[in-house]
């Protein structure tokens, strides 16, 4: 009996899926193939940046094309790579992973982050060639290759991250040495997580029906387009998040004005704020509720036909989705944001916008600033 453990569809502990399929044994298998090049990615968080990261993965297939991917991850992220089909492995930063880490040999390890625990993890790992961050053992972050120096020096000086004219993705792919090609960020959602949100939002739906047009068949009436709203500004940055007040307006203009649907959308530190709004506005407001998973969210974003955002996850599972994107910006930088020519950068009207500061004592502050009949105005143009 012939076996070939070195084939890529091997799993050791169980049949392949042709084996339990159609009973193909290794002896004569057209799928035969090897990993090829064994390739380890390390990016464990914060999950924006973890899912805008997916974006080097068609470019590594590119320049690998017979290759092995494995990715090492938080365990918080690790919802957003699940069913990815350029991610052979997902590991997740556990015991199990450490074990691994220390048996498993490397082809090629891909490191962007700067964050030590991430680092160091590369640098311990075994593989003939790194790129991107390693941890020195005298304990300082150092590029692995020339072309991470400048990803690394955004990260020691304000004054070069302030001054940058690039995209994530195309900083990302320099350091990393990748050819860039503009690749585009990548999330995949099963068939019945996007049927959950369907359902979801024709419960949503027909309550507003029933409201507005009593006694009229939801499905005989006309679809609304649904326009999400994301609240969270993540927890870091207090002046990402736009106003309460400017929230409430503009959901407003968006019901009465457009006759679109609202989704707003927030996790448990918006619990509160999600109540107050949706108990304010008319009908037509939808709340995806604080406790959604990830992957719910995700799935409800991409139901609607344009999302109003800040600078957070929300506007990287948007593009991952390729839903028309309008970023409100202050204290971060709108070059870093690749969206693909799916939406706009709405940038506060103050000076001191791209300051990289977690919080100030600027009043009114930029994202105050940001009036709700801007951003309408940019909702009606991708409507459109």
């Amino acid at each position: 009996m012939i076996l070939k453990p070195d084939c890529r569809h091997f799993p050791g502990d169980r049949p392949c899926r042709f084996n339990k399929v159609t009973g193909q044994m290794c002896d004569g298998c057209p799928h035969y193939t090897t990993a090829g090049k064994r390739i380890l990615i390390i990016k464990l968080a914060a999950l924006g940046d973890v899912l805008r990261t997916t974006v080097i993965l068609p470019g590594i297939k590119q320049e690998f094309p017979n290759s092995t991917i494995t990715w090492l991850t938080a365990p918080g992220a690790a919802d957003l790579l699940k069913g990815n089909p350029l991610i052979d492995e997902l590991w997740t930063l556990d015991a199990e992973a450490a074990v691994r880490l220390n048996v498993r040999e490397f082809d090629v390890v891909f490191s962007p982050d700067a964050d030590p625990h991430a680092a160091t993890l590369a640098a311990a790992v075994r593989a003939e060639e790194k790129r991107g961050m390693i941890l020195h053992p005298h304990g300082q972050v150092l590029p692995a290759n020339p072309e991470a120096e400048t990803w690394l020096e955004m990260g020691a000086f304000d004054q070069v991250k302030k001054a940058n004219q690039r995209t994530y993705q195309s900083l990302i792919y320099q350091t990393l040495k990748l050819p860039y090609d503009r690749q585009e960020l990548s999330l995949v959602l099963r068939d019945d997580e996007l049927a959950w949100a369907r359902s979801f939002l024709d419960e949503g739906r027909d309550s507003f029906r029933q409201e507005t047009v009593p006694g009229a068949k939801s499905d005989a009436l006309p679809a609304q387009p649904i326009v999400g709203l994301n609240l969270g500004g993540g927890g870091r940055w207090k002046k990402k998040q736009w106003k309460p007040h400017h929230f409430e307006t503009f959901g407003r203009h968006v019901i009465e004005e457009l006759g679109a649907r609202l989704l707003l959308i927030g996790g448990r530190q918006e619990a509160a704020l999600l109540n107050e709004l949706q108990s304010k506005l008319p009908a037509g407001v939808i709340s995806s509720g604080p406790d959604r998973t990830l992957r719910q969210t995700a799935s409800l974003i991409g139901q609607c036909a344009v999302i109003v955002t800040g600078d957070s996850l929300a506007l990287h599972l948007a593009s991952a989705l390729r839903v028309p994107t309008l970023v409100l910006l202050g204290p971060t930088s709108a070059a870093e944001l690749e969206l693909y020519d799916r939406g706009e950068h709405v940038i506060a009207p103050i000076g001191c916008v791209n300051c990289y500061l977690t919080d100030c004592d600027v009043d009114p502050d930029c994202m105050q600033l940001i009036e709700p009949t801007v951003v309408l105005k940019a909702v009606k143009r991708w409507l459109k």
